[in-house]
């Protein structure tokens, strides 16, 4: 069989988790309408009998304005050192600047093979897409114009990919879709639902700690309790809303989703704390899970 790491690398906001999780057919990254959601390096792995890709979903690439900004980015050169191919996504629909290319021919650099998704294509004209890859032809060793949200085109991407993967023998078991914990995607899924509910009126300040998981194997209820944390107290104020109406509406979507994520009964107890400038301190940081 084939097999091996993909770096799933691209811009902010450029479509990478959304697509990863089609591919892996299963959600195992958050998405949200912000760039920057993604500050972690997750793994989702897609098993056939042919074939097993490990997709390492990075963070968005942008110009770091802040520490935790820095440990992202970081985050991203660092999976690429042992990768064997680079799948470059690119928001087809937001149109290929020349920053799009240089930042494309860094990555093409590398001693592996080199696959471009262009995304979004489903709300874009034809011809227009036609020219971004006439434009782009060269640079890379496949372009796949996909669209995760209608399903289009993304089992060709998958095989462009696998055909490219060294012969080998499986890195995860045939029942791992994912290299991260439980407790971390419950942490996410609070995460996302504040991104998704708040919108633009909260930044990206916002962090989840996890301060209690009790999943019994043989039990139908789980217990958990986070800690959500934010830079400023107006943030703390619409994040728990009118009354606790916000709070209220993100603990509810929250916990369907742990549910349906976990199997079970989730008993869920939500937290909001003001810690100023968490995003610019290398002790809060490596509290909140991100190394410096």
């Amino acid at each position: 069989m084939r097999s091996g790491y993909v770096a799933v690398v691209g811009r902010a906001n450029a479509g990478k988790s959304t697509l990863v999780n089609v591919m892996v057919g299963e959600k195992v990254a958050i998405v949200s309408p912000k760039p920057q959601t993604t500050r972690d390096r997750i793994t989702g792995v897609l098993t056939t009998d042919d074939y097993q890709i490990a997709f390492v979903d990075t963070p968005g690439i942008y110009k770091a304005d802040n520490l935790l900004n820095s440990v992202m980015q970081k985050t991203v050169q660092d999976c690429l050192e042992d990768v064997d191919l680079v799948l470059f996504v690119m928001d087809a629909h937001a149109g290929v600047s020349d920053k799009d290319k240089n930042i494309l021919k860094k990555w093409t650099g590398l001693k592996v093979p080199t696959v471009l998704a262009l995304t979004k294509t489903d709300i874009m004209p034809e011809n227009l897409l036609i020219n971004e890859i006439n434009d782009l032809s060269g640079m890379v060793d496949d372009i796949v114009p996909v669209s995760a949200r209608k399903n289009r085109n993304v089992k060709e991407l998958v095989k462009v990919i696998a055909d490219k993967l060294p012969e080998g023998d499986k890195l995860f078991d045939f029942e791992i879709i994912s290299d991260r914990s439980e407790k971390f995607m419950i942490g996410e899924i609070v995460r996302e639902k504040i991104l998704v509910k708040c919108d633009k009126e909260i930044p990206h300040g916002v962090a989840v700690i996890v301060n209690k998981f009790d999943n019994p194997q043989n039990s139908k209820v789980c217990e958990v309790s986070v800690d959500i944390i934010c830079e400023k107290p107006n943030h703390k104020a619409i994040i728990i809303g009118k009354g606790g109406a916000m709070i209220k509406e993100i603990s509810s979507f929250a916990r369907q989703d742990m549910e349906k994520f976990l199997g079970k009964k989730v008993f869920l107890t939500t937290y909001v704390k003001v810690k100023e400038d968490w995003r610019n301190s290398a002790f809060l940081l490596k509290e909140h899970g991100y190394s410096e």
